[in-house]
């Protein structure tokens, strides 16, 4: 029967190519800096609370031979602000507090006993911390706590983090 095909069963399963998903996902692994793989996470905007937090993450890293990723959450604030607009689209804000922070911390002393990076990000500060600790796969996440009326109306980023974080979460008081 030539120039006749025939069709496929249609409870036939397409297979995929195994190589390829195995190269996708090592892919996804190796995207961040393989010394800070499994390291220790904390939250820093030079707070007192998050200070303290700093100081008990460079203890638990040193502990556990591990780097010490330091993330500050930029400021992202939604347009609706700025143009009284429906749409929830977020604009980003110039943040140069990243910049002095990170001088601040290059020259801190105590840093000086793990290996660390700053890594700056932008948007709502739990789903940042959750997404830097599942591209680094960190053993933990640490916060300071958060005092004041913005956290009780809010909610904390301690409460919020710990209860939706796919890995163990410090609040430190």
């Amino acid at each position: 029967m030539a120039g006749h095909e025939i069709p496929e069963p249609a409870d036939r399963k397409q297979v995929a190519d195994p190589m390829a998903d195995l190269e996708a996902v090592e892919q996804k692994h190796h995207s961040c800096d393989p010394a800070f793989r499994h390291g220790v996470v904390v939250g820093f905007d030079g707070s007192t609370s998050s200070e303290r937090a700093l100081a008990y993450a460079i203890g638990m890293a040193r502990r556990h031979g591990s780097g010490l990723i330091i993330v500050h959450v930029a400021n992202r604030l939604p347009t609706t602000v700025w143009a009284g607009c429906e749409p929830p689209v977020f604009v980003d804000v110039p943040d140069h507090r990243t910049e002095v922070l990170g001088l601040e911390l290059a020259c801190a002393d105590h840093l000086a006993e793990v290996p660390w990076i700053l890594v700056e990000r932008g948007g709502d500060i739990c789903h940042e911390l959750e997404e830097v600790g599942r591209e680094y796969e960190a053993d933990a996440i640490v916060v300071g706590s958060t005092h004041g009326l913005v956290g009780r109306i809010f909610g904390s980023v301690a409460g919020r983090l710990a209860r939706r974080a796919q890995r163990p979460v410090m609040v430190i008081p």
